[in-house]
C-alpha cells in the first residue's frame, strides 16, 4: 500500500497523517504545497466526491486575506482558484489508489489499511 498525502508540513493534521501511516509502515509519497501546488486534474477527483463545502477551509487564513468570503463559484472555478492559491484548502488531502479522504479522518485511513 501507498498513499499520497497533499498539504503543507506546518499544518497539524498534515502532520497527524504523516505519523499515522509513518507508524504503519506504509509509503508515503508527501506532496508540499508551498513548493508544488497540485494540478486541476488532482483535485478534480476531491471536488467530485467531496464537493466545495468539504474541501474549502472558508476560515482560512488565505481564504480571508483573498476575499473570498462571499464567494460563491461552482466547482471549475474553485477548482482554478484551489490549484494557485493550495492554502484555502482543508488539509490534509490524502489519496491510496481510488479512494479519498480531507481533513484528519484517521477512520477512514484504519478502514483502508485493514483492507
Amino acid at each position: 500500500m501507498e498513499v499520497q498525502i497533499f498539504g503543507v508540513k506546518n499544518d497539524a493534521d498534515v502532520r497527524k497523517a504523516l505519523r499515522f501511516f509513518q507508524e504503519r509502515r506504509i509509503r508515503v509519497h508527501f506532496v508540499d504545497f508551498k513548493q508544488r501546488a497540485p494540478s486541476p486534474g488532482e483535485l478534480r477527483r476531491f471536488f467530485q466526491k467531496f464537493g466545495e463545502e468539504r474541501l474549502i477551509d472558508r476560515g482560512s487564513k488565505r481564504f480571508l486575506a483573498l476575499g473570498l468570503k462571499t464567494a460563491y463559484y461552482g466547482d471549475d472555478r474553485w477548482i482554478e482558484i484551489a490549484s494557485e492559491e493550495p492554502l484555502i484548502l482543508r488539509m490534509p488531502l490524502v489519496r491510496s489508489g481510488n479512494r479519498l479522504s480531507v481533513g484528519l479522518d484517521e477512520d477512514a485511513w484504519r478502514a483502508w489499511v485493514q483492507g
